[in-house]
């Protein structure tokens, strides 16, 4: 199918049919899409074309960005060690799992375990803050603090992926100067500039938010990082201005979800390959098991001695137990620097995408807390 009008009309039904199940049966809407989009990338074929790359790429950083800007720095501060403690143990706890398990269990090499570890240590930022906002537990202390704790588990895993295989060159060195400065100024910027250019049908505001995620996007690039990294740290730093405007952080969100977001789910989803799923079943399983079974051994029992009740622990340690982001990302590294090969690539993918379904399915379904808004949101 080459008539780019009807990739992109394929696209939106597989993207309405994902929002109308949601509707039916309220499960996030980013979970439908991946779901839609493995079953159609493996029957009618989904068109990966240059666009929607770029367009799922967009909408990464677009939401991930959002996602910073929901961490509230007043719970944050209220709560900052609970958040910290979970977000370093939602780190470090599946990472020298899955680590020790591909190198021992599997005896896979020391660099190629390194990216299994590095790969399944994440915590979805994209889903979470998603299926937060679907539910309104943006809206709630409790899911600040989990965005938070997210925060703490992916920067670990970002660090840890440069750390271990950083390629260190003069455009790191600039890409992490300007990320530095930009977060600096922003916070005094950003209130001055929007307050004489804001409020127009031409929504300047946010056309200058996208100018300074794609400029951070562009020196990630030639860094060799990732663009979704300065676009939570931005958002992470403008989250007080956010907080005082909601419409702005509305007008964004419907960009978003309505159009970006499901390109990227249903690219993510796409991305299985039923023979491979067969074949690698049984890796496949292993691995998100022990992502699992480590997020819960180092993350319940935090929830119990920071005396969150036993519904909220348990939503608590599933939704950390999700991954996708940054998860495909150290993945598709590994493949791309050529330490792991298509097999070990697809079967640590799929394992990713799984952590993003497996959890957040049965955290929706069965442990869904009773969240009272805060005050000042309701």
């Amino acid at each position: 199918m080459e008539n780019v009008w009807f990739q992109s009309a394929l696209w939106m039904v597989l993207a309405f049919v994902a929002a109308m199940g949601s509707i039916l049966v309220p499960i996030s809407a980013a979970l439908y899409e991946i779901v839609i989009g493995a079953v159609a990338g493996n029957t009618i074929g989904l068109p990966l074309t240059p666009w929607i790359n770029y367009l799922a790429g967009f909408g990464a950083i677009v939401l991930t960005f959002l996602a910073g800007t929901e961490i509230d720095p007043h719970v944050v501060k209220k709560h900052f060690f609970s958040s910290v403690t979970i977000g370093l143990m939602g780190f470090f706890a599946p990472y020298i799992g899955c680590l020790l398990f591909a190198r021992y269990g599997l005896g896979w090499p020391w660099p190629q375990a390194q990216i299994a570890g590095i790969a399944l240590s994440t915590t979805s930022v994209a889903v979470v803050y998603a299926v937060m906002v679907e539910t309104g537990y943006n809206k709630t202390e409790l899911g600040k603090v989990i965005l938070a704790a997210c925060f703490i588990n992916d920067i670990g895993t970002v660090l840890a992926l440069g750390l271990i295989f950083a390629n260190y060159n003069l455009y790191l060195v600039l890409f992490a100067v300007v990320t530095v400065a930009v977060m600096a100024v922003l916070p005094w910027i950003v209130p001055w500039l929007f307050k004489r250019i804001g409020k127009r049908a031409s929504e300047p505001e946010i056309k200058f938010l996208f100018v300074v995620l794609f400029v951070l996007g562009g020196l990630a690039n030639l860094g060799q990082s990732e663009a979704v990294l300065p676009a939570y740290l931005i958002g992470m730093v403008l989250a007080p201005f956010f907080m005082a405007q909601k419409e702005l952080q509305r007008r964004m969100r419907a960009i978003c979800f309505a159009f970006l977001t499901p390109f990227y789910f249903l690219k993510a989803g796409s991305l299985i390959e039923a023979h491979a799923l067969i074949v690698g079943a049984g890796l496949i399983a292993a691995f998100l098991a022990v992502k699992m079974v480590t997020k819960f051994v180092g993350i319940l029992p935090l929830t119990r001695y920071f005396k969150f009740d036993k519904r909220e622990g348990m939503y608590t340690t599933l939704m950390m137990s999700t991954g996708l982001t940054f998860g495909s990302i150290s993945a598709l590294f590994g493949l791309t620097n050529h330490i792991i090969d298509q097999q070990q690539y697809t079967i640590l993918l799929t394992a990713v995408i799984g952590s993003a379904v497996v959890p957040t399915l049965i955290a929706q379904t069965w442990f869904r807390p009773h969240f009272e808004p805060l005050e000042e949101d309701a």
